[in-house]
């Protein structure tokens, strides 16, 4: 699977403390960030991420590209909801989550839904993802 995660600036040290905890079932996994929530997590377990821009400069946007390609088939993004927000980081958050809507991506926000989610990954009850796009999961 796919998985890219997120988080704004007061939630990095929560997503990186997630990381650890499921640190072995995210390393069976292809994961994506924005370039300091990915150097964050990144030091923190090990763990091989892809590094998008960092999010001031487009790797939401980047992000926002790949599930609307179904790239992604899953989305960590431990939001702040008392954060001050320019209106272009609104719109992309607000798109992020339309677009998983749209595109049937598994979208957590917080930490108990993420728990979720990845029990769910590790469980296998969203392999029904590799049917939306199976060329993503082939091996040659």
């Amino acid at each position: 699977m796919h998985i890219a995660i997120m988080a704004d600036d007061k939630k990095k040290e929560l997503l990186a403390q997630f990381c650890i905890a499921y640190c072995g079932i995210l390393s069976k996994h292809y994961l994506y960030a924005t370039s300091i929530t990915g150097k964050y997590v990144n030091d923190a377990t090990g763990l091989n991420i892809e590094k998008l821009l960092p999010g001031s400069q487009g790797g939401g946007q980047q992000i926002l590209s790949r599930i609307a390609y179904d790239e992604i088939d899953m989305l960590i993004f431990m939001r702040d909801p008392d954060a001050y927000q320019s209106p272009e980081q609104k719109e992309v958050q607000d798109n992020l989550l339309r677009l998983c809507d749209i595109h049937n991506v598994p979208v957590a926000t917080n930490l108990a839904t993420a728990e979720v989610l990845i029990n769910g990954l590790e469980r296998g009850d969203l392999a029904w993802r590799e049917i939306v796009n199976p060329n993503m999961y082939r091996r040659y």
